[in-house]
């Protein structure tokens, strides 16, 4: 599979600028998630082994 946009986006930007960009999004996103889509991409975001981090960012 190729790169998605959002990917090719964040590689053509400033690291900084980048982070910020996502996070705003992130905000959005997030108040749409249910609580399980939410655990479910915090974890695809860190990655395994981390559910007491997981547990405790989902219910911020």
């Amino acid at each position: 599979m190729g790169k998605g946009r959002i990917q090719v986006l964040v590689e053509s930007m400033d690291p900084i600028d980048a982070a910020m960009e996502m996070a705003d999004a992130a905000k959005k996103l997030f108040s749409l998630l249910g609580e399980e889509a939410l655990k479910n991409f915090l974890t695809d975001l860190i990655g395994n082994g981390a559910q007491d981090k997981i547990t405790g960012l989902v219910h911020l």
